[in-house]
């Protein structure tokens, strides 16, 4: 049975809204499969599951040094690329943050994006949560953006967009993510590759599809 990618955008954005955005797993998107699309990551499997070690190190350092009601710190990995979002009481508080992701084994350069002050009257990582996955949805079928390409993450409002794509990518990435509800800021912190690089991506894509459909 074919299922239309809206149809899919809009399972997914429920199925998110329902569970840690983290928790979510894209079971489509990519390359096409008996109709529907097959989400794909750029990154090689061995990078993915560096990178979810690697915020399992970060996580686990700073859990050892701040108590878990005085701060909110976001950690993402994207190709050994480590990104802190979120709110801390001191400006020592953020260094030893960043300290600490830095001397994480494997990591090859942090992007430091957190604030200073009180996390008093701040929305909870639920609606952030939300926010992330219609995002994620919005850029489903959009034209001239390869599904999966691009990873998201939200924190206070905040989107970030992460991702192996091509100049023309990244731009339509940017203008999609800012017009969804309730985003108030798109960071991009995307790995710009070249449109040559990117139609060969492509081509290998196509390819793989067309292997796939063959092999049904």
């Amino acid at each position: 049975m074919r299922i239309p990618v809206r149809a899919l955008r809009s399972l997914f954005v429920i199925a998110c809204g329902t569970a840690a955005l983290n928790a979510c797993v894209l079971l489509f998107g990519g390359a096409a499969l008996g109709g529907a699309v097959i989400a794909t990551d750029r990154r090689s499997t061995g990078i993915q599951l560096e990178d979810a070690n690697i915020e399992h190190r970060v996580n686990s350092a700073l859990s050892d040094r701040f108590a878990r009601e005085s701060v909110r710190i976001d950690v993402t990995s994207y190709n050994q690329k480590v990104l802190l979002a979120g709110k801390v009481p001191t400006e020592r508080d953020r260094s030893d943050a960043e300290a600490i992701a830095r001397a994480t084994l494997n990591v090859h350069q942090v992007i430091d994006e957190l604030t200073i002050g009180s996390l008093a009257g701040l929305s909870g990582s639920g609606d952030d949560e939300l926010l992330a996955a219609k995002v994620k949805a919005s850029l489903l079928d959009v034209k001239g953006l390869s599904t999966g390409a691009v990873k998201t993450s939200c924190t206070y409002g905040t989107i970030y967009l992460f991702g192996l794509v091509g100049p023309s990518e990244a731009d339509i990435a940017k203008r999609e993510a800012s017009h969804v509800s309730g985003v108030k800021r798109v960071v991009a912190v995307f790995d710009l590759i070249s449109e040559r690089e990117l139609e060969r991506i492509r081509h290998d894509g196509e390819a793989a599809a067309a292997a796939a459909d063959n092999a049904h």
